[in-house]
């Protein structure tokens, strides 16, 4: 579930892990969605992110986020102040790429040492428990969650779908999402939101050619 700022919320799924970063805020006038402002905030958006469950706060809030009052250790994943400003460092990196990307540019390289930076620490590790499930090792970082999230972007600029990455198909809507559709026709962030204003608008202008 995608949170604006004047308090609305939609379904929005973009389907990569790299991809769920950018709508936590982003460079220039995407700096009013920002949303990470401390370590907690670097931990819940990983415990609402794709990955498997596991990594978010246990205990109430500021689990899982070193520095504040009462906080303590998640059951997979502590993260730093330090590493929330690299986030946002990582996120900023990757807007720039990915949209330089749809419109067919080369990568800026400070961005890419941003991005290639990130993906060389060592990531978050899964593993598989007595029981036939899975978990996250404890010991995580805010450092392998950027990693792991660096390493999804490689993958995704490199892999299969990489030429179904896309914007938003609607005026003024800067979202970004790879289509893994078997049709590959998407074109909205969201049908609850842009696709469905598409809609409107096009019933509207139909009815007013009508009545011409």
């Amino acid at each position: 579930m995608l949170r604006h700022p004047d308090g609305s919320s939609f379904r929005f799924d973009p389907g990569a892990l790299c991809l769920e970063l950018l709508p936590t805020g982003g460079p220039g006038p995407l700096a009013y969605f920002e949303v990470l402002h401390e370590p907690a905030d670097l931990v819940r958006w990983a415990e609402e992110s794709r990955l498997p469950d596991g990594l978010g706060p246990v205990g109430g809030p500021g689990a899982g986020a070193r520095g504040g009052p009462g906080s303590g250790p998640g059951p997979a994943l502590v993260v730093r102040a330090g590493e929330v400003a690299d986030a946002r460092v990582l996120r900023d990196a990757l807007w720039r790429l990915t949209e330089g990307y749809v419109e067919g540019e080369s990568p800026g390289p400070d961005d890419l040492v941003t991005l290639n930076d990130a993906a060389a620490h060592p990531p978050l590790v899964a593993r598989l428990t007595a029981g036939g499930d899975r978990e996250w090792a404890p010991g995580g970082t805010g450092a392998g969650l950027l990693s792991t999230v660096a390493r999804d972007a490689v993958e995704l600029f490199t892999g299969a779908f990489a030429h179904r990455i896309r914007t938003c198909g609607a005026d003024g809507c800067r979202l970004l999402f790879v289509d893994t559709s078997r049709p590959g026709r998407r074109r909205w962030c969201s049908m609850e939101r842009c696709g469905n204003r598409h809609k409107v608008r096009a019933h509207r202008a139909r009815l007013a050619a009508a009545d011409e």
